[in-house]
């Protein structure tokens, strides 16, 4: 699992649980630097998500949102997967 400096890793990729493909799903929402995840919202970014693809996607994309986001407010590196069950009880509207 991937561990940087919050406070001074500058890549989406080098976040704990982002690759590639996860990075240029943060970029459509206009986030370009881990720092700017702070204070950001996991539901609704994807919601913002889902408007601007004009698709649903997985709902497991709010675990990735929630782990990166946690991990950039302090939280410790650990899987999205681990977010799941959070997910499931703040957001029961999601497909499941």
């Amino acid at each position: 699992m991937k561990n940087p400096d919050r406070e001074t890793v500058s890549r989406l990729e080098d976040l704990p649980n982002i690759g590639p493909s996860m990075a240029d799903t943060l970029r459509l929402l206009d986030i370009q630097h881990p720092q700017q995840l702070t204070g950001k919202n996991a539901y609704q970014m994807y919601k913002a998500l889902c408007m601007l693809t004009n698709k649903e996607h997985d709902p497991c994309v709010i675990d990735v949102f929630l782990a990166a986001v946690a991990f950039m407010e302090g939280g410790d590196p650990v899987p999205w997967y681990h977010f799941t069950e959070e997910r499931k009880r703040h957001y029961p509207l999601v497909k499941q």
